[in-house]
Order: structure tokens, then sequence, then C-alpha cells
């Protein structure tokens, strides 16, 4: 790089710095533990990829877990609105939550099925949502590319679960969050990395 580039890359850094500092905020000060959290999703992706079928059944269980849970939190909400003209409404969506949860809890296999559906409508939500973010990051020049690569990822994945239904319902669960957990981890490790290097 010739000294005629430096300064000029050099004025185009502090041109851009108040737009980096409205993009990254405080951000800029503890861009460590954004780094370290990028590390950590790596690493738990890392590991998930060689248990992607209790992964499966682990997050079928966890969902169906939350579900019973919310269920019985909102009959117990019920007793306390005596006098709502919607009580039973609200009843008759308890129900279905907690019956929706013991399903998921006692046959996780099928709730594989229904997750999965589920799961890749999610990971094509999320998918846009880091694309429109990369975009917004692009004024900032930094780190802006992997955030849409990494919602590029997030569509595919969403697009192969949706594929792949439903002949690999057990497994591709798992398998999708791991990956779908090393690739946020990486956008996470760019973004720090990008946000320290214009400190």
């Amino acid at each position: 790089m010739t000294e005629s580039t430096s300064k000029e890359f050099t004025k185009d850094v502090k041109e851009l710095a108040p737009e980096i500092d409205a993009v990254f905020g405080d951000l800029r000060k503890s861009w460590g533990w954004l780094l370290a959290l990028g590390i950590l999703f790596i690493i738990l992706g890392t590991v998930a990829l060689g248990m992607s079928v209790a992964l499966t059944i682990a997050t079928v269980l966890l969902f169906g877990i939350l579900l019973l849970a919310g269920g019985v939190f909102q009959i117990i909400d019920a007793f306390k609105c005596k006098g709502w003209k919607s009580i039973s409404l609200h009843v008759l969506i308890a129900l279905l939550y907690i019956v929706t949860g013991a399903i998921l809890i006692t046959e996780p296999m099928a709730g594989s099925l229904m997750l999965t559906a589920m799961l890749g409508g999610a990971f094509i939500a999320i998918g846009i949502l880091r694309i429109v973010i990369g975009f917004q990051l692009k004024n900032a020049g930094v780190g802006w590319g992997w955030v849409i690569f990494s919602g590029v990822v997030s569509l595919i994945l969403g697009g192969l679960i949706f594929f792949q239904w439903p002949a690999s319902a057990l497994w591709i669960i798992g398998l999708l969050v791991a990956i779908e957990m090393i690739f946020h981890g990486w956008s996470y490790v760019m973004i720090a990395i990008a946000v320290k290097s214009r400190k």
C-alpha cells in the first residue's frame, strides 16, 4: 500500500467514524464479549455435529416441556381472571399448549416431524432477518458481508429442511441446528474482529 493510498484509507475511516459509531453503539467498548459468544457458539455447534440424533430428540423434548409449562402457567393465570369474557378461550389455548407439550414429550419421534417443518420456516425467517441486518451494517463498511453470508446459509438450510422432509426428520433438526450455530458463531466472531479493528 503506497503512502497516498494509506492516507486516503485513513481519511475514509475518519469520515466513516460517525456512521460506524451509529451502527455499533456500545459494542465498540465490549467487542470481546461478542467474540467470546461467537467462539462459544462455534464450539457448541461443532460438538453438536456428532450428536445430531440426540440433539433432535433433546430439541423436541425441550420444546414439549416449554409448551407444557406455558400451558400450566396459563391455566393458573386463568383462575386469577374471574369475570373476563374471554376466559374460556384463554383456558382452551392453555389446554392446547398442554396437550401439544405432552404429545411432544411422550412421542418425540412424531413431534420431530412437526418441529422439522417449523424449524425450516424459522431458518428461512432468520436468514431474511440476518440479510436485512447485513445491509444495515453495509453503511459502516465492516462485517456486513459475513452477516449476509450467514443469512444466506440459514435460507439454504431452511430450504433443505423442506426438501428432505419427512424422511430425515429424526436427524436433520440436530444437524441443521449444529450447522446454524457454527455459522452464527462465525458471524459474531467476524463482527467482533471488525469492530476491534476500527477502534
